[in-house]
């Protein structure tokens, strides 16, 4: 089970790489990050995401990121 704290944490500190995309299973959009990261745009991206994941909800973070099912 992902944690809304962790994802949030990664974001802030290593977002710029994707590695919270990595965390959360979005490995597509983690290796986008990651090959653009030398232009700093994944790492803008990065920072409204940590604010994204901490003023989200546990409820609607669990719903959107640990309820779900592969297909």
């Amino acid at each position: 089970m992902r944690s809304k704290f962790t994802t949030a944490m990664l974001a802030f500190f290593l977002g710029g790489l994707g590695i919270h995309r990595f965390y959360l299973g979005q490995n597509k959009l983690g290796l986008f990050y990651f090959i653009f990261c030398w232009t700093f745009i994944p790492a803008f991206i990065a920072l409204i995401d940590f604010f994204i994941f901490i003023f989200m909800s546990e409820d609607h973070f669990n719903y959107k990121y640990n309820l779900r099912t592969g297909f």
